[in-house]
Order: C-alpha cells, then sequence, then structure tokens
C-alpha cells in the first residue's frame, strides 16, 4: 500500500504525479472516496426522463443510483439498495417503472423511495422506515447532478455558488429546454486521471486531432490572437450572447480550482461551429440568434466538462471504472424542437467529437502503457498545461 502523504509530498511543482498515483489500489480507493463521493457529479439531462417513472442508473465506484422522474415536476436520486438484505433493487441500466421491485424478496417502493410493501412481514413491521435512502439531487437547466453527501448545508450551498456563477455562461443556450440528440460511452484502459489530464491541455491537439485542430485556436497558442477574440466579443451581443456574460477565464475560477470554469475562444477563419466543414449542424440554440464565431469551454465538479457552440452542446464526463479503466460518457445537446433527420444530421453532429474521443482514446492508453513502465519518472509541464497541473494541485490537496 502506497504512503500517500510521502508520494504528494515527493511531487515536483510544475510536473506530472508520480507512477503510484495511476496504478495503486489505495490510491484508486482514496480518490473514490475523497474525489468523486463528496463532488457534484453529473448524471444525465432532464430531457432523458421525459415521463413520470423515467430512471436512469449511475454507477460510480460500489455504489448505484437510481436517478428517476419522481414526480411531474421533480427528480429523486435512490440509493440502489434494499432495505431488506442489501440487494440491487433495479438492475436495467435506464427504462420506466410505475415501482421498483427489488428481484431478491419482491419489497417493493415507490417512485420517491417510501417502502410501500414488504411480503411476510410481522403485523408492527414499521415500513416508514424502510424507504431507500436517497442522495442530494440538484437540477441546473436541464443538467442533473447529484452528490453523495448527503443533506449537509454546505453541500447544498457549493452547488447554489456553482449554479450561480455558472448561470449566465449557460442561460443563452436555454438547456433546460434542449433535448439529447446523442449518447455515446467511450471506455478507456487507463487510470481516469490520466482522460481529465488529456482532456484540460491543448498541448497534445495539433500533433492527435487535425480534425479538431483546423477549426479551434486552442490548438496553438499564436492561434488565439487577441483581434480574434475581439472579433468574438464585439459580435456577442448581436448574436445574443452578451460579452459580459460568456467569458469567465480559469483565474476567477472559486478556490478549489476544480467547481466551474468558462471561457469563450474564438474558432478559426471559415468555421462558425464544430463540424466536419465548419457550417452550421443544427438550429441555433436558445435565444441565440447568430453565430459570432466562437465557442465556450465550461467545467462544472471536477469531472465534466463541455463546449457550448452557437447550435449544439458536447458534454463530457468522465467516471472511474477502476484502477486502470473509465468511461468518458459524450451527451449531444440540440435545441427541444429540433427534428432528427430534418433539422439536424445526427451523424455530421456528432463527428467531430466522436473521431476526437476515438483518438483521445488510443493516446490516452498508450499514457498508460507507458506510465506503467519502471522508466517512468513525471517531466515538466508546458506553459499549455497550466489548467492540468491546477486539476492536479486541486486533486492533491483534495486527497491529502
Amino acid at each position: 500500500m502506497a504512503d500517500i502523504a510521502a508520494l504528494i509530498a515527493s511531487r515536483q511543482p510544475g510536473h506530472g504525479l508520480p507512477q503510484a498515483f495511476y496504478k495503486d489500489p489505495a490510491i484508486y480507493a482514496r480518490d473514490i472516496e475523497r474525489v468523486f463521493m463528496p463532488s457534484w457529479i453529473y448524471a444525465c439531462h432532464a430531457s432523458e426522463l421525459p415521463a413520470v417513472g423515467d430512471f436512469r442508473l449511475l454507477e460510480l465506484g460500489s455504489e448505484s443510483v437510481i436517478v428517476v422522474r419522481s414526480s411531474a415536476d421533480g427528480f429523486t436520486a435512490l440509493v440502489n439498495v434494499c432495505r431488506h438484505r442489501g440487494s440491487r433493487v433495479c438492475l436495467e441500466a435506464s427504462g420506466n417503472k410505475s415501482r421498483f421491485v427489488c428481484p431478491y424478496h419482491a419489497w417493493a417502493y415507490e417512485l420517491d423511495g417510501k417502502l410501500a410493501h414488504a411480503r411476510h412481514m410481522p403485523e408492527d413491521f414499521d415500513r416508514g422506515a424502510y424507504g431507500l435512502k436517497t442522495i442530494q439531487l440538484r437540477e441546473l437547466h436541464g443538467l442533473l447532478f447529484v452528490n453523495f453527501t448527503c443533506g449537509t448545508d454546505e453541500v447544498l450551498a457549493g452547488f447554489d455558488a456553482v449554479a450561480a456563477a455558472m448561470d449566465p455562461c449557460l442561460a443563452p443556450y436555454d438547456l433546460a429546454h434542449a433535448k439529447v440528440a446523442r449518447r455515446e460511452t467511450y471506455r478507456i484502459a487507463a487510470n481516469w486521471k490520466l482522460a481529465v489530464e488529456n482532456y484540460t491541455e491543448c498541448y497534445h491537439c495539433a500533433p492527435a486531432h487535425p480534425e479538431y485542430s483546423v477549426a479551434h485556436s486552442l490548438k496553438d497558442p499564436g492561434a488565439r490572437e487577441t483581434e480574434g477574440m475581439q472579433a468574438v466579443m464585439a459580435r456577442a451581443d448581436a448574436c445574443g450572447l452578451s460579452s459580459e456574460r460568456i467569458n469567465r477565464v480559469y483565474d476567477t475560477a472559486v478556490a478549489s480550482g476544480a467547481d466551474y470554469a468558462y471561457e469563450r475562444y474564438p474558432l478559426l477563419k471559415g468555421h462558425v461551429t464544430g463540424s466536419r466543414d465548419g457550417a452550421p449542424v443544427a438550429p441555433l440554440m436558445g435565444s441565440i440568434i447568430d453565430y459570432d464565431g466562437g465557442t465556450t469551454d465550461l467545467q462544472i465538479g471536477p469531472v465534466t466538462f463541455g463546449l457550448a457552440y452557437c447550435d449544439h452542446v458536447v458534454l463530457y464526463r468522465f467516471t472511474p471504472r477502476g484502477v486502470n479503466a473509465c468511461d468518458c460518457d459524450i451527451t449531444w445537446l440540440v435545441r427541444g424542437d429540433a427534428v432528427a433527420g430534418r433539422d439536424y444530421d445526427p451523424d455530421a453532429l456528432t463527428w467531430l467529437w466522436d473521431v476526437t474521443t476515438q483518438a483521445d482514446k488510443r493516446i490516452i492508453e498508450d499514457n498508460q502503457r507507458g506510465v506503467d513502465s519502471a522508466y517512468y519518472r513525471p517531466g515538466p509541464y508546458s506553459a499549455m498545461e497550466a489548467f492540468t497541473d491546477r486539476f492536479i494541485s486541486w486533486y492533491l490537496d483534495t486527497i491529502a
């Protein structure tokens, strides 16, 4: 078992992590306990649960949560553990239920978690004391987040602060009335931190992502010239994107460095969105009335990221599945009244981030194979990896 405190102390500032952080089961267990259980984790979009009884499971470490539309205007996050002898109650990944019935001994629960029926229990059995446990669930512009730290005022206040900070950025897209055009899961044979580190820097973009780099100025510091950003900001108000509400750089994010961030930047000439040829792929989102020539990077919580184009929004969530395995879940959102095949082509909409993520999967897995070598030693970050360095510093403070 690793001496985690000694490993943290051994990390040279401005460098990557020692090998054990990507291989040691004790550190992985600490990651689940200290990073994921107390954090707000994106579960799904409200449009994925349109009818009462619609549900999706969220699996994280040894935990399983049923995110369900429990009423016409509300959602509940139920811990997927029967109160009788602990069996998983719901085995399907998604679906619709009028009640959740444990397949082991048939205890039945209402959509809000209350115990409705328990076979052959004594007359004085108190059903009210044996409902399914719940965890915190909050909605932000149609995005449903859960938190495993049950009921503390500090946790709820933390989300309120993030929601208030993100509201100006998200408001023009009207995500509460958007819909999911496609959702895909990419299994990556690597530690979750390697996947997040890769996402948080664009140092690799030029060599690894030619499809992305032809349009996005983050590939090269010289490509994001001041004039390009000035042009985007100058057009913002006329396009329905307030120039005062679309650019909060990482330096002004909350103190932890991993609660929220958003920043708009220019696309390269000839591109108005993230697509194969830079041309529109869907109707404009929300109250946006024209293309300003930019896109917004955003982050909510430590493992949920996104890109907000004028005509669609792409959300990323990284979920650990083991010491050397993680999922990259991607959700593509479009305007709620857009019709597939008429207003957008799902394959054209998803092309860029599918091809980019397939490439990311390859390079992250190559990274893990190299980190596994006895010869691996952490190297220094470049100037283009400043946010990765910030994330790693936050991570080490969090698990210390």
